[in-house]
């Protein structure tokens, strides 16, 4: 088995979690080999867990920072199943409106203004079909990109089903997703709650349906973290860096609010007191 610099990280890095001992375990299972002969697998404890759950769930949620491998992962399972002949066809969508952008802006048929968006999809598509193969199931309707409001009114049987970027989903585009699965069909959710683009006072679907759907046995949350980021080592750090910025303004932010009701509750005793206090001195 060849080794590249990437597991090395892993691996140094799992000897500073103290997981080590769990590193092997990353290489018992090979998901499938790549257009160039490569074997695919997980590469981090975070992977594992992900791998695990599509297993045995039929809606997993993968949620976590960029560069972990959702994405990826969550493609390469899809052309293994489709392989396998375990499902028909692949659709891939995500929200066609971000950073402000609107789609009908974009020039061009649909293909044209959803695939700016789909780079990371047609990259893992690319390396692990070839892009000759890509494009004829794509021709032949067996892969399927389209913006997330083109599946309104569907029922998606027989099919593996992946929503990138669902953080920028509304509560309603998550609900209209969620709900056109079908019979042997299999959706995975990504997205990164760190990078919301809608609009401040509109909730994120991906955030709601963490708190909604916890409970339903069939449906899954794996999170990531920057210890699970499989790209330069530097990127975890940066990651790590911004969720503590984050947490310190949290933790501010929370103080703030405290402060400011006990300020309030103090002052409006003082009022209720101050005529008792003005009635006693005359």
């Amino acid at each position: 088995m060849l080794v590249n610099t990437s597991d090395v990280v892993t691996a140094l890095s799992m000897a500073q979690n103290g997981s080590i001992d769990k590193f092997v375990t990353l290489y018992e299972e090979e998901i499938i080999k790549d257009n160039s002969g490569k074997p695919i697998r997980v590469k981090t404890l975070g992977q594992k867990v992900y791998a695990d759950s599509v297993k045995s769930h039929d809606v997993v949620f993968g949620i976590g920072p960029a560069g972990t491998g959702k994405t990826f992962l969550a493609v390469t399972w899809a052309v293994t199943a489709l392989k396998r002949g375990q499902v028909k066809r692949i659709i891939l969508t995500r929200p066609a409106v971000e950073a402000g952008e609107s789609l009908g802006f974009l020039p061009g048929d649909l293909k044209e203004k959803v695939d700016p968006y789909l780079r990371p999809v047609y990259d893992a598509l690319y390396q692990i079909l070839g892009k000759e193969q890509t494009t004829r199931l794509m021709e032949r309707d067996i892969i399927e990109i389209a913006p997330l409001a083109y599946m309104r009114g569907r029922t998606l049987d027989d099919a593996f089903v992946i929503l990138d970027e669902a953080q920028n989903t509304t509560i309603m585009q998550m609900k209209m997703f969620l709900t056109r699965l079908g019979f042997n069909s299999k959706m995975i959710i990504n997205g990164d709650t760190s990078q919301i683009d809608l609009p401040k006072k509109v909730k994120s679907g991906l955030i709601d349906a963490t708190e909604k759907l916890k409970h339903i046995k069939q449906i899954d949350f794996v999170h990531f973290s920057a210890s699970d980021v499989v790209r330069h080592p530097v990127v975890a750090e940066i990651i790590n860096a911004y969720e503590k910025d984050a947490e310190r303004k949290t933790a501010h932010h929370q103080k703030e609010v405290i402060d400011s009701t006990s300020a309030s509750g103090f002052a409006s005793y003082e009022t209720i007191g101050q005529p008792a206090s003005t009635k006693e001195e005359k």
